[in-house]
């Protein structure tokens, strides 16, 4: 009976810590994620006239996208910086980190002054708390969902690591809801100091976020590992040496998630309103109603993967996204409020979300728990150099090209989705592997596998 007892007690504590942890990395992420996206959403609407008012407006738009893409560059340095620290002093004392330097970039930028104010100083505060910016999120993300995943059962692991997941659709409805909130002034006064107040209030958001992160454990992955003195000296350095191919096979796998996403969530707004005249306020509510649903459909996929695998639902989103490539544009091109929110709601609920669900497990499993944040954390952040920070950008000059052809762009969308199709067929499934500590898998193999 005693024994009983104890193993219930050992039970409930488990799933309450698992609780909590999935709160913490939900809660954290999506004000990581709220803070990244702001920028975005500024940049799109109000940075280009502000900070480089020198420029066309084609042109400022294009620095103010370039400024957004120097945040995807940053984030690979902080997936090797916090993977590093992830992987040598646990999980829990980088996300703490990651939050705070994330939300103190982010507060400052509501507090820079203007091109006008300041000259070229502007611009280059504004780079210096982007990069800022982009070197926290680097970090968090690997962090956020090993939290998760190794508190997790095995057979349910992609459900429970889709609460960090679904801090990216959350940030987005937050960051977009509360610009479309701002932008519904008017245009002298959003310009003046309206933008600042998003940027202001996520220092309020940190705290609540820090609160909740200081509440939980390490996980018993890491524990377990640092009793045993089983921690690498330089677990980034091993992942570079040792594991390129899993690496690669990581990156191409993100490649149509991560190049698909800043189309429709950050670029679309962009080309709705200056090459459509749709209103700011109808392609904004288009992108916020469309992250609530993935609110759901992330879940729904990240189940599935529990039951049917990783890459096959995986592979699905790759493919619609690659056939939707051009019905994005054609239904965006109507004008028409319904079939534009339409346009958006599929391209993230169904492609986007298909390819984003199974990813905080899988690459997880792919590498072994001594060098998994770093791992982990590389491979899903060297993507952005060339695929999500750049793509606002290259759609940007695609258009301006072609004289507002969209062609290129869907073009590109079938590009990035062949490189994941390709990428994922020569990668191993994980599903259902043990987390804990074994032999290195053979480079490219993945952690497991029979």
């Amino acid at each position: 009976m005693t024994i009983e007892t104890a193993s219930g007690d050992h039970l409930i504590r488990q799933t309450g810590m698992l609780k909590r942890a999935r709160l913490s990395s939900f809660i954290g992420t999506v004000i990581e994620w709220y803070d990244f996206f702001i920028y975005g959403a500024a940049a799109a609407l109000v940075f280009g006239k502000l900070f480089f008012p020198q420029s066309s407006e084609l042109a400022g738009t294009m620095a103010a996208f370039g400024t957004f893409a120097v945040g995807f560059v940053a984030r690979p340095l902080g997936g090797i910086i916090f993977g590093h620290f992830g992987d040598r002093l646990g999980r829990r004392t980088v996300l703490v980190i990651t939050l705070t330097v994330m939300g103190v970039s982010t507060f400052l930028i509501g507090l820079l002054p203007t091109f006008n104010q300041i000259g070229f100083w502007a611009p280059t505060l504004l780079i210096v708390m982007r990069i800022a910016q982009g070197i926290a999120l680097g970090g968090e993300w690997g962090g956020a969902v090993l939290m998760v995943v190794e508190h997790a059962p095995a057979n349910q692991r992609g459900w429970h690591s889709s609460w960090p997941q679904l801090g990216v659709p959350a940030g987005l409805v937050l960051s977009t809801g509360v610009m479309a909130l701002f932008t519904s002034m008017p245009v002298e006064s959003f310009e003046a100091w309206g933008w600042r107040v998003p940027f202001l209030i996520s220092i309020l958001l940190v705290a609540v976020g820090m609160f909740i992160r200081l509440s939980i454990e390490e996980t018993p992955v890491f524990a377990d590992m640092e009793q045993k003195g089983a921690l690498k000296r330089f677990p980034a350095l091993e992942i570079l040496q040792k594991n390129k191919k899993t690496v690669l096979l990581a990156i191409g796998a993100r490649f149509a998630e991560n190049g698909s996403f800043f189309i429709f969530s950050v670029f679309s707004i962009s080309y709705a309103t200056k090459y459509l005249n749709v209103s700011k306020g109808t392609i904004l509510m288009a992108v916020v109603i469309a992250a609530l649903v993935t609110m759901v459909t992330i879940p729904l996929f990240a189940s599935l993967t529990d039951r049917f695998g990783r890459r096959p639902i995986f592979m699905a989103g790759a493919a619609f996204t690659g056939l939707f490539a051009f019905p994005f544009f054609w239904l965006l091109q109507t004008g028409d409020p319904v079939l534009i929110t339409l346009s958006v709601v599929l391209a993230l609920s169904v492609g986007w979300s298909a390819m984003y669900a199974p990813q905080a497990a899988y690459f997880s499993e792919l590498f072994e728990p001594q060098v998994r944040y770093s791992g982990m954390s590389i491979g899903a952040q060297l993507v952005a150099i060339v695929a999500g920070g750049p793509s606002p950008l290259i759609a940007t000059a695609a258009i301006a090209a072609t004289a507002g052809a969209s062609w290129p762009i869907s073009l590109w969308l079938i590009g990035v989705s062949l490189i994941t199709l390709l990428s994922l067929a020569f990668a191993p499934e994980t599903a259902g592997c043990d987390l804990g500590m074994k032999a290195s898998p053979a480079p490219g193999k993945g952690y497991r596998h029979g």
